[in-house]
C-alpha cells in the first residue's frame, strides 16, 4: 500500500460516497467497495486520514466473511486486488491504492434496518437503561451496571440514518415494516452471527461487546438473504481487551477512542462545539488510531497486516 486513501476516483460509475467508503457499479449484479482511510466521529469527518485503516476494515471484513460462511453467505466475492484487475482491467492504473481496501460484492436490495446485537450494556444503551430501566423502550433486568455482560445477548435494531445517529427500535417495530418472517430471519441471523464471532474472537483476547449488521436480499427469483457492508470490524463494533475487561465502568477499545479522547477534551474545554470543521489531529493521536486498528486485526486473525511502513 502506498499513502494514506483520502478518497478514491476511478473510472466507474459512482453509485454512493459514505463517510468511509465509495461504491462503483462494475456490472448489473457487482459492485466494487473501496474503504479509504477517512475517519469520522462525533459523524464528522475528520481531515487526516488513519494510515491503513481503509485496509483494516477491508481485510477483516474478508476474513470475518469466510469464517462465517457457514453461519449465513454474504455478498463478498474477493478482496484480492489482482483478481479485481482481471477482472476490471480499466483498474490497473489505480492498483496501489486499491490494494488491500478494494472488495468485489454482489448487488442486494439492503434491508433499511441497522441490526445491532448487543452482548454487553454499553454506549447508547447503558444511557438509555441508566435513565429508565429499558433498551429502546423494553424493560431489561433490575440491577445491572455499566458494561455488564447480557446473557443472552439482545437484538437491538435501529433505523439507518443518512446523517446524524441511528436512532433505536423495538423489534415490533421490524416486524411491522418488514413482516414477521423476515424481521424473525434477521433476528436470528444477527444472533447467530455475533454468538460465532464472540466464540472466535473471545479465545485471542477481544471481547466483541456488541456490533451491527447489514443485510440485503438478491434479485429474484431467488432472493436470499445476505450480510452485506462491513462486519465484525472496530468501526461496526466494539472491541475490547479481554485482559482489561472489569464491569461497573466504561471500557478501553480497539477503535478510535484515542481520537474520540482527544476530541471530547476539545468539546469539555468548550474548543470545539462537534460540528464541521473538526479541530486538526495532532501525528501522536493519528498514529495511535491506526496501532488500534492494527492490534485488532493481529490479534482476530493472528497474523499482521501487510503493510508498508
Amino acid at each position: 500500500m502506498t499513502a494514506p486513501l483520502v478518497a478514491s476516483r476511478l473510472p466507474l460509475p459512482l453509485v454512493r460516497r459514505g463517510k468511509v467508503r465509495e461504491v462503483y457499479a462494475v456490472e448489473r449484479d457487482i459492485l466494487l467497495l473501496v474503504a479509504s482511510d477517512r475517519v469520522s466521529a462525533f459523524d464528522v469527518v475528520m481531515r487526516e486520514p488513519v494510515a491503513h485503516k481503509g485496509a483494516v476494515l477491508t481485510q477483516l471484513s474478508a476474513f470475518w466473511f469466510r469464517q462465517l460462511a457457514r453461519v449465513l453467505p454474504s455478498h463478498f466475492l474477493s478482496a484480492d486486488a489482482d483478481e479485481i484487475v482481471a477482472r476490471v482491467p480499466a483498474l490497473e492504473p489505480f492498483r496501489p491504492g486499491l490494494t488491500g481496501r478494494a472488495m468485489l460484492v454482489r448487488r442486494t436490495t439492503p434491508v433499511p434496518f441497522e441490526c445491532v446485537v448487543r452482548g454487553y450494556i454499553t454506549g447508547s444503551a447503558w444511557a438509555e437503561y441508566r435513565e429508565s430501566g429499558t433498551l429502546a423502550g423494553e424493560a431489561l433486568p433490575a440491577g445491572l451496571v455499566e458494561s455488564a455482560r447480557l446473557d443472552p445477548p439482545i437484538f437491538s435494531p435501529a433505523t439507518k440514518a443518512e446523517q446524524g445517529h441511528d436512532e433505536n427500535v423495538t423489534f415490533a417495530q421490524v416486524v411491522h415494516a418488514l413482516g414477521r418472517p423476515l424481521a424473525e430471519r434477521l433476528k436470528q441471523a444477527s444472533l447467530a452471527l455475533y454468538e460465532a464471532g464472540r466464540s472466535y474472537a473471545g479465545p485471542r483476547g477481544i471481547i466483541i461487546a456488541d456490533t451491527k449488521f447489514e443485510f440485503g436480499t438478491t434479485s429474484p427469483p431467488d432472493e436470499r438473504l445476505l450480510v452485506i457492508d462491513e462486519i465484525l470490524t472496530p468501526d461496526s463494533s466494539r472491541f475490547w481487551p479481554a485482559d482489561r475487561y472489569q464491569p461497573g465502568r466504561s471500557q478501553p477499545s480497539f477503535d478510535k477512542q484515542p481520537l474520540r479522547d482527544y476530541l471530547a477534551g476539545w468539546k469539555h474545554q468548550g474548543k470545539w462545539d462537534g460540528n464541521a470543521p473538526p479541530p486538526p489531529l495532532p501525528p501522536e493521536v493519528v498514529q495511535a488510531t491506526s496501532e488500534r486498528y492494527l492490534e485488532a486485526y493481529r490479534l482476530i486473525t493472528g497474523k499482521d497486516l501487510e503493510v508498508d511502513r
